[in-house]
């Protein structure tokens, strides 16, 4: 599946990168721009309904007068192809809805495998950091033994209370932890229900007699985004059955899952009001669809991406990493401050999908991003004296001390080389910012990949003393 939904992203790009450099369309070039698109949509898994209409949409913006004559008509048919894509996943974005007064109730439900019981987690985690609420997570889920420890795990993990009872009658469990969570004063209660590998009559029966007693205020439907349109048509089925009132996609890659996103709101009426890519219990971010539409077309994100940003460093921590990088003071100590919090921040290649212009621009260097090569160059670090991280030039100028180091880490020579060039490519690009004017920094903001370009290369070393180290 992530082959096809890749070239959603991919394809799309393409197509829009070869219309934006046109002077002026003509009805041909429309077309088939078209076929493309539809192809594209098609290919990832996005229902036939929704690629006609969709199609069909953007053709009639596309065909009006104004963008046949317009001064920039490929950048014009970006925007439709843009709002269009948009619309079809809800055109803004819906958030929780809390009682004014009183606890707020939320049930889940999906089928087994669709990463319901860690959607919760992540949900509660992402409760309580972004509304400041007190949550209790109810473990209902009793037809999957594993699916009440799996909910004790991920509380401990993320110290937010579980309320349990074992495997006795759902029904019982939801009413005694609603009964428990008053008295304790909960702002909001997740109640995880059965999930089962099909829809059926019995599981149905259960989730309709929990929601009498839970009366949620939201009904939220977890779906696995790997499943393409299908995603669409399970929503479908629990939203006519039970009355979904939003849905989480699970399992999101970055911007190449789009088309269980595109599918989804069209077909079952629900809105997507979370998405979530990654392992980590901070993974879950509130749904926009512009943003979505964004990245789709590769435009980047960077709203999620400052969000991100402002939500894991602190300002003052960054401003003195920044002020140290002008000058010759940044270290090897700097340097793992600055692993850190990208750390913080979640997968490099993440990260760099959310800046305008990567997407397409470095999508090469963003596959090759291993963040593996992040903990191997902490190790490395580590294996330095304090004296030595403090004072880069000690290892610049000594062979033995680069051997030392390796030996000590448990790597090669190579290695400790590539962590000495890391930290001057880091240094001279900041430096090359700091000296540009505003004509360059405007550039630069325009086209981010022309810094890479930029940064001097370090001179490879031949031989003894030459090229600034020494072996």
């Amino acid at each position: 599946m992530s082959t096809t939904s890749n070239s959603l992203s991919d394809k799309l790009q393409m197509t829009m990168r070869r219309l934006t450099g046109r002077g002026k369309l003509d009805e041909k070039d429309i077309e088939e721009m078209m076929r493309e698109v539809r192809l594209s949509l098609l290919e990832a898994d996005v229902n036939f309904k929704i690629v006609k209409s969709f199609t069909q949409s953007v053709k009639e913006q596309a065909l009006g007068e104004k963008i046949l004559k317009g001064l920039n008509p490929g950048q014009q048919v970006v925007k439709i192809v843009h709002d269009e894509l948009k619309k079809v996943m809800g055109d803004e974005a819906e958030g929780i809805r809390f009682k004014i007064n009183g606890m707020t109730t939320i049930m889940t439900i999906g089928l087994q495998g669709s990463g319901k019981t860690t959607a919760i987690g992540k949900m509660a985690v992402w409760l309580r950091k972004k509304e400041k609420k007190k949550v209790l997570m109810i473990a209902a889920d009793v037809y999957r033994p594993a699916a009440i420890q799996q909910l004790q795990t991920i509380g401990k993990q993320v110290d937010i209370d579980v309320y349990q009872e074992g495997l006795i009658d759902a029904r019982t469990i939801v009413k005694n932890g609603l009964k428990y969570a008053s008295e304790n004063k909960y702002d909001v209660v997740i109640v995880d229900t059965a999930g089962r590998l099909n829809i059926d009559e019995e599981m149905m029966q259960e989730l309709k007699d929990v929601k009498e007693i839970v009366k949620p205020d939201e009904i939220l439907l977890t779906v696995d985004a790997m499943m393409g349109q299908e995603a669409a048509n399970v929503a479908k089925s629990f939203h006519d059955q039970i009355g979904a009132t939003g849905a989480i996609l699970t399992k999101m890659d970055g911007d190449t899952r789009g088309g269980a996103a595109l599918s989804i709101r069209e077909i079952s009426n629900i809105p997507i009001k979370f998405s979530s890519a990654g392992e980590k219990m901070d993974s879950l971010e509130a749904f926009h669809p512009e943003r979505m539409a964004s990245r789709i077309l590769g435009m980047g994100d960077m709203l999620t991406f400052i969000e991100q940003v402002t939500d894991n460093i602190d300002e003052d921590e960054a401003k003195n990493m920044m002020e140290k990088l002008m000058t010759d003071d940044f270290n090897y100590n700097d340097l793992m401050k600055q692993f850190k919090m990208i750390k913080r921040m979640g997968s490099m290649s993440k990260l760099l999908g959310f800046i305008p212009g990567l997407g397409a621009k470095l999508k090469q260097a963003r596959t090759a991003i291993d963040d593996k090569q992040f903990d191997k160059m902490e190790v490395i670090i580590k294996s330095m004296t304090e004296e030595e991280r403090k004072n880069p030039k000690l290892v610049d100028q000594s062979s033995k001390r680069r051997e030392r180091i390796a030996k000590g880490s448990g790597t090669a020579v190579s290695d400790v080389n590539k962590l000495k060039e890391a930290l001057e490519t880091q240094k001279k690009m900041f430096k090359k910012m700091a000296s540009m004017d505003e004509k360059e920094l405007e550039r630069l903001q325009k086209d981010p990949s022309s810094l890479m370009n930029q940064a001097p290369q370090p001179k490879k070393g031949k031989g003894k003393g030459k090229g600034g180290f020494r072996y």
